[in-house]
């Protein structure tokens, strides 16, 4: 089979994706495919010759991504790149990637796709939207308040704010992964609100801010509707930001998570809820905080988790006895059942 496994392209998480593709199209060469990587960043000119790792520890600046045209995704998707290939597998993170953009150019050009639709994509990226979604589905997630461009200097709202969702808050971009743009204020500072707020508008115009969760980070992976075992992270010190996530020995990942029978079960099941909510496909992964009473609170649900062999999905699927070869093939299974099954409806 003819595989394009599309990574890099424009977002802080590219160098994230660059590896997670590379190790996606060296696992689907072992299964034996005919496989191409490709960034759509660099357009027409975007396949990669050079499959060596690069350093995630760091993500690109602004000034860096914006010298990147998002034209050239539509001068990638509809150059010969595309010609011959059967199936794209999407390695791309947050904009311009997860947000339902290239999932839209490759509906365009009639390739079919891993992972989730336009809708789920679109949906699944944007905090507030999939919060409030969740919300009316019955899944708890932590009390937020939307702060826009207007008001980032408005000292009485954070001052409201603090009010209702108490002195320790999590700031955060509406619209980014990897925890770029995350700021958490500890004793409800005013001026480190602020300073948290002008991070996470660097990276977009709408921003969260979110009541802190006092417990335990864990995450569950779901696959085609099901729910993979529960992890949790623990990080050296802080939190689970950018530098623990992708830093050697900075964190530890327990799997599966040493919770209660009722506990791992409830949680799973609300991660399938999300995934169903949202009509997600494929793989995708719900991250919590578990109270210290035990409640665990949805974060957000990433439709395109990191995908190198030690990232949270692999290991949890790894735990289910599925390795990341088979994995990457049983997503490339499943986008094309979805083809078939969409082509039928149709």
């Amino acid at each position: 089979m003819n595989i394009a496994v599309l990574m890099g392209g424009i977002s802080p998480e590219r160098n994230v994706s660059i590896n997670g593709g590379l190790s996606v199209a060296k696992a689907l060469k072992e299964k034996g495919h005919n496989v191409i990587a490709i960034d759509p960043a660099l357009g027409k000119n975007g396949k990669i010759n050079n499959f060596e790792l690069i350093n995630m520890t760091v993500f690109p600046d602004i000034e860096e991504l914006m010298k990147f045209d998002t034209k050239k995704y539509i001068e990638c998707v509809n150059s010969e790149l595309f010609d011959d290939i059967d199936i794209a597998f999407i390695v791309l993170h947050g904009i311009n990637g997860e947000d339902g953009k290239i999932q839209a150019l490759l509906e365009l050009r009639g390739i079919p796709y891993t992972g989730s639709g336009i809708k789920a994509s679109s949906v699944a990226i944007d905090k507030l939207s999939s919060k409030m979604l969740f919300l009316a589905a019955g899944i708890s997630t932590p009390a937020w308040s939307v702060i826009r461009k207007k008001d980032y200097d408005n000292y009485e709202l954070f001052e409201e704010i603090r009010s209702e969702l108490g002195y320790k808050l999590v700031i955060k971009p509406n619209n980014q992964g990897s925890t770029v743009g995350i700021t958490i204020v500890n004793d409800g500072n005013l001026d480190d609100i602020h300073q948290g707020i002008l991070t996470a508008a660097k990276y977009s115009d709408v921003i969260l801010v979110e009541q802190y969760i006092e417990g335990r980070e864990i995450t569950v992976g779901v696959l085609n509707g099901e729910a993979l075992p529960v992890i949790e992270i623990i990080p050296s010190e802080g939190f689970y930001d950018y530098n623990h996530k992708y830093s050697k020995g900075k964190t530890q990942y327990i799997c599966p998570a040493e919770l209660s029978e009722d506990i791992e079960e409830f949680t799973q099941s609300l991660a399938v809820s999300a995934y169903n909510v949202l009509d997600c496909k494929g793989v995708a992964r719900a991250d919590f905080r578990l109270s210290e009473e035990g409640q665990p609170f949805l974060l957000e649900l990433n439709t395109i988790p990191g995908f190198t062999e030690t990232s949270l999905v692999p290991m949890a699927a790894k735990e289910v006895e599925l390795d990341f070869a088979d994995l990457c093939e049983e997503l490339v299974n499943l986008a094309l059942n979805k083809n078939s099954e969409k082509e039928e409806d149709e």
